[in-house]
């Protein structure tokens, strides 16, 4: 009796305090103005493309530096005044958090390259304590920033004015060990980083 009651109140506990399970984000889901048209209609298996980037230390990175990894993304510009300060700050936080979290990475992607040469990223990356172990800044072409943002990560808008430019938005995005996106946190919010923490530990009990 005492084992069946044992059990019973276990199951009891469980329903009443379901696990959390993070969603996998397909473009469908997600507001239109933030994806590609081409994009719109995907409904099942979207995975983050394989690109190639200039890291701000000089190197070219690619997918397989994330490889099996869990990482957060995000989209910026070195003299943005608005909400990047903010952004970066938060960045800078989950860098200290996750130090010793191996399987854990950041990339913080510029909207404008022009602006953002390597030197500039590399002066800002100094200024703001970007560790390169854990958090690169990374640049490219405007077509390769734009397919990002727009058909793999879905974190900017279209720029109505000036063609394939992009306002990026607040969000970072949680990208999972098999490249699939499993959420979006307002990366000018704390409460929102404490939530991306706590999914990050989730991931990483789960992978």
């Amino acid at each position: 009796m005492l084992i069946l009651s044992a059990v019973i109140v276990y199951l009891i506990y469980q329903a009443l305090n379901p696990k959390r399970v993070l969603p996998i984000y397909d473009p469908y889901q997600i507001s239109t103005d933030l994806v590609d048209s081409t994009m719109q209609e995907v409904r099942k298996y979207h995975k983050i493309k394989d690109f190639k980037l200039l890291s701000h230390t000089g190197d070219t990175i690619t997918q397989a530096l994330y490889k099996n990894k869990i990482y957060v993304v995000d989209f910026f510009f070195t003299t943005c005044q608005t909400i990047c300060p903010k952004m970066t700050q938060n960045m800078g936080k989950l860098q200290k958090e996750l130090m010793n979290s191996k399987d854990v990475l950041l990339l913080s992607h510029t909207v404008m390259p022009e602006i953002d040469t390597l030197a500039q990223l590399q002066r800002y990356a100094q200024k703001k304590g970007v560790n390169p172990e854990k958090w690169r800044l990374a640049t490219g072409t405007k077509k390769e920033l734009y397919n990002l943002a727009r058909k793999s990560y879905f974190v900017a808008k279209e720029n109505p004015i000036y063609p394939n430019a992009l306002i990026h938005t607040e969000n970072f995005t949680l990208i999972d060990k098999k490249g699939r996106i499993r959420g979006y946190y307002d990366g000018t919010d704390e409460l929102a980083m404490n939530q991306l923490l706590a999914d990050i530990k989730l991931l990483q009990n789960k992978q």
